[in-house]
Order: C-alpha cells, then structure tokens, then sequence
C-alpha cells in the first residue's frame, strides 16, 4: 500500500499512536447509489432508513463535511474533528435528485455525487441530467469523476497490451473529467476525486489515478486516516441489506485500523487465490490478539502471528473465492467503546458486470 506522506508526517502520526491516541485525525464516508427504488436492493437504500440515518447523525452531532475537505486535510496533515462524515452517491441515479436530496438540502449538508458522463450523455431515464445536476451543483452540492464508461477498469481487453490499456483507461477518465468541465463549469470537482466503477482497482490502475492526479475511492469498508492510501480511500456501501440503525452507529464512530503496510498490495487475484494478506500495524498501537478478521462467507480467519512488539499479522482464507469481487475484513475494539475497521478488497477475474450497479 503507498501512503502518500512525507517522513516528519509519518513521524508525527506513528508517534500519536505510540502516545495511546485513538487517531490523529479521522472521517468516515457512506457510499450510496439509489435511495427508495425497490427494484434494485442490492444497490438501493430505503427512504425510511435513509431518513434515519440522517436523524442519527443530525442528533448525535456529527459534522457533515464535503469529501474534498476531508482529502485536503487527509494530505497536509490538517486536524479533522472527532465524529466527521462525508456523504457519496455513485452513478448519479435519479433517485438522488427526487429522494435524497431533499433531504440533505433540508440539512444544509454538503455531499457529492460521482457521474460516469456516458449514461448521462446517452439520456438514460434512471440517471440525472445536466440540468438536474445544475440545479443541484447550484444549491452547493458537488459533482466528481466516474470515469466514462463505468467500465472494468481495471481489466485489458483480448489482445490489448499494457500500453494500449493505459492509454484506453486514461482516455477514459480524461473525457469524463471534460464532459464534468464542460457542462457543470471549471470549478466542478475541486479535489480531483474519483471513485472506481463497482470499487475495483488494481495496483496499476492505481498508480494510472494518482498519475492523472486524482484520490481514489473503492467501496471497501473502513475509516480513513493519515496512514490510509489516498490512491484507494474506503467508503462504507450502504443497500438494503446493511441498513440497520445500530450497524450503520457502529461505522459512524468507527476508527481506521493503523496500518502501515500490508503484503500484497494488489487486490487484484489470479494465481494467488486464495490471496495471503500479511498486515504491519503502527507499534504499540493495537494488540493483535485482539482483532478478528474475516473472509466474507468464508466467516472468520484464523492470524498467523509475528510478533506481539511488530504488531504483525497475516490471514489466508482457506477455499478460493469465486470470479467477482470478495475482501477480507479486520476490526478491533478500541479503548473508547469503538472498533477500528479495515477492509482489504480483492477481484477475481473474470469479472461479470453487475447490471443494477
């Protein structure tokens, strides 16, 4: 995993741990796609239960900040406040704009929404249009990159070599940036964000968005922090079946799980199924012991230990995982009553396109 930190940086924050500190600094972001449109559960979230999660943060005082904000503080080192949200929606659905919006407009609270331009362009009647978003960006609401296509990314086509796939992909991200420029004004997507189509990345498809000189976001689960990788920052995907009030508290106040290197970095699987995940924490930070991990359906993984002073630990699942997507999970509890959370995602090829996302 590259953090993108200079040496006093990590310094600074590897010595907050060192001190007991819960985290030198830390936010969370929800990821959604559809609000109240039933004919999708796995990518929709109910009104009802939308509405409640607002109420939740709303009563218990957290502070609803524009993504951006957040990455402009993630990369200086700036404070962010304890119980700090960001919320995302993928995909730009109508039902942003006829259901959820109103509502967060209510609330004064910023949010951003990620737009792959093609479907856009194409006038698909479940997307947004231009005008809506216009509409929306004018009450202060932001718009960011979601590539084109909203394609597999991450995978080359029969016959296409490295440098024909660069090349594609970034042409991709390039023209969807322009179509934001085009119809929504240079001053749209100030943090130079992007959010990977169905949350898949590579280590080289990484490497391509921090190149073109965005932050990624996945839709792997966690709290970001200084030491989480500003190429594939964690979103914690909220549908209908991950709705409930009190799991949706528990990643409200959760904490990033302080590492500092993990082996592999790629989530990308092909011989290595099932993938060995071998995690270095921040010293002194969290005993070992004390996490539980897990393998999806695979339920919780035995942790090869390295050492209680290195804080080193690694976990295998024991079956390979099925072409798709699939991750390993890792919390413990804190000192304060919390969790830290961190989750490692994998893909699997051949990937099949998931046509409700």
């Amino acid at each position: 995993m590259r953090i993108i930190l200079s040496a006093l940086l990590l310094g600074t924050i590897l010595a907050a741990c060192n001190a007991g500190a819960e985290s030198p600094g830390h936010a969370v972001a929800f990821m959604y796609h559809r609000v109240d449109d039933s004919r999708y559960p796995s990518t929709n979230v109910r009104q009802e239960d939308f509405g409640a999660q607002l109420d939740y943060l709303e009563r218990e005082g957290f502070r609803i900040w524009p993504l951006e904000r957040i990455v402009r503080h993630l990369k200086t080192g700036m404070p962010i406040p304890e119980r700090t949200i960001a919320i995302t929606f993928d995909d730009a659905y109508h039902s942003v704009y006829e259901n959820a919006w109103p509502q967060l407009r209510e609330r004064d609270w910023p949010f951003t929404v990620f737009v792959s331009t093609h479907g856009v362009d194409q006038g698909l009647s479940d997307i947004m249009d231009w005008e809506q978003m216009r509409e929306m960006q004018a009450t202060g609401v932001r718009f960011a990159n979601h590539s084109t296509s909203h394609d597999h990314l991450l995978a080359r086509r029969s016959g296409e070599s490295a440098a024909t796939w660069n090349k594609r992909v970034k042409g991709d991200i390039r023209a969807a940036e322009a179509r934001l420029r085009e119809e929504l004004g240079d001053a749209v997507n100030p943090g130079r964000l992007f959010a990977y189509p169905f949350g898949e990345y590579s280590s080289a498809l990484a490497d391509l968005v921090e190149d073109l000189g965005y932050v990624g976001f996945g839709q792997h689960s966690g709290a970001m922090g200084p030491l989480s990788d500003l190429r594939a920052l964690p979103r914690y995907p909220i549908n209908e079946n991950f709705s409930d009030l009190d799991e949706f508290a528990i990643k409200a106040n959760s904490l990033p799980l302080p590492v500092i290197s993990l082996t592999p970095r790629d989530p990308l699987v092909e011989s290595n199924n099932p993938p060995r995940l071998s995690i270095t924490l921040a010293p002194n930070s969290i005993d070992p012991e004390r996490l539980a991990c897990y393998g999806g359906p695979q339920g919780r993984l035995p942790l090869e230990l390295s050492g209680r002073d290195e804080n080193r630990f690694s976990m295998q699942a024991s079956e390979p995982f099925e072409p798709g997507r699939a991750r390993y999970n890792c919390t413990a509890p804190s000192a304060g009553g919390g969790w830290y959370w961190f989750s490692q995602p994998w893909v699997i090829p051949p990937i099949a396109a998931d046509p409700n996302h």
